[in-house]
């Protein structure tokens, strides 16, 4: 049987898609190796879709095909015949719904599929609460790694580093020796945080001496290209994974479990970072300064890491209201029909 041609209309699909993969999301978005491959696994499993269950092939393949219908079925596949689960869904759909806006940009001729697109509905996800862990949960934790260890070392380092940063994990293990900057009057570290967006996170004293203590055993040559956390398996140029730290925590949990019970057995990094917003607000600190030092661009998202009662939010939010502004008087009180009054320009 002869083999049919591409058609014309598959053939530029294609160059789009080489396009927006290769050259506008890694170099103009500037876009997270992660998000490429996110991006990257939403493509293949649209094409994968059209071609099995629409029997979509290259020489048929026409820009209808990303049209609304197509795409409806398509979330409707992910979610029945792969078992996607809603937050899934809605990834792949933002990632594809993304590539169609390139098409449209390219080509305005193709523009009327974006605005198709986007009336898709997203799945309806249940928040998902992660249960927060209190000072004393916390402090049973950090009680367990063995520090006459090498190995019980490393990771008292790490634990101290992940809960008193409310860093992410991944962030504290792309750490290179070089991010750390402990003999600044203000220690400090930087992290690049999602969308590659630089964050300094303020050391305290605590943690400083187990980095420094850390620094000397693990990294005596100081080499700063150095990953700060490293496997064994690679010699200090190798990341550790998480993986290997999600075992780690697994063991520490089932032993501290055992002498302070309100510590989950199924305990996971991310819960330090919870934990640790809602013990800062507890402490007093305003809500802004909380969302600015876990890399948030919404205080709405730094809204929903915290522990926290509702009585407890209406609190957090009220830090944003200055006491001192609070007491000024209003500069239109008097001057209503003032105009340069009320823009404050008199």
């Amino acid at each position: 049987m002869e083999k049919k041609k591409p058609s014309k209309e598959a053939c530029l699909i294609a160059s789009y898609i080489n396009s927006w993969l290769t050259e506008y999301v890694p170099v103009i978005c500037n876009a997270s190796p992660r998000t490429l491959q996110a991006y990257r696994t939403a493509i293949t499993l649209y094409l994968v879709f059209l071609n099995t269950e629409k029997g979509v092939t290259p020489s048929t393949l026409h820009f209808k095909h990303l049209d609304h219908d197509y795409v409806e079925q398509w979330l409707k596949w992910l979610r029945d015949g792969r078992n996607c689960c809603p937050y899934t869904c809605n990834c792949r759909l933002a990632a594809l719904r993304a590539f169609i806006r390139y098409v449209g940009t390219r080509d305005v001729a193709y523009l009327y599929l974006s605005q198709n697109t986007a009336l898709v509905p997203r799945q309806k996800v249940s928040k998902r609460k992660i249960d927060g862990l209190s000072k004393d949960v916390v402090s049973a934790v950090m009680r367990e790694p063995d520090t006459r260890t090498r190995t019980g070392r490393r990771d008292m380092a790490l634990l101290v580093l992940l809960y008193g940063t409310a860093a992410r994990l991944d962030e504290i293990l792309s750490m290179k020796v070089g991010q750390l900057h402990l003999d600044e009057p203000k220690p400090f570290a930087t992290v690049m945080g999602k969308g590659s967006k630089p964050r300094t996170l303020y050391l305290l004293p605590k943690a400083v001496a187990h980095l420094k203590a850390y620094l000397k055993e693990y990294h005596p040559e100081g080499r700063v290209e150095r990953y700060l956390f490293y496997s064994r398996n690679h010699n200090a140029y190798g990341k550790l994974t998480q993986p290997a730290i999600d075992k780690r925590l697994k063991l520490y949990a089932k032993s501290a479990h055992e002498k302070c019970p309100d510590v989950p057995l199924n305990l996971h990094a991310h819960q330090f970072r919870h934990a640790k917003s809602s013990h800062w607000l507890e402490d007093g600190m305003n809500i802004v300064q909380i969302s600015l030092l876990m890399g948030h661009a919404h205080i709405q998202t730094t809204m929903g890491y915290m522990d926290i009662t509702t009585e407890q939010e209406s609190k957090a939010l009220a830090t944003l209201e200055d006491e001192n502004e609070a007491k000024l008087s209003k500069k239109w009180k008097g001057h209503e029909n003032d105009l340069l009054t009320l823009c404050g320009l008199r």
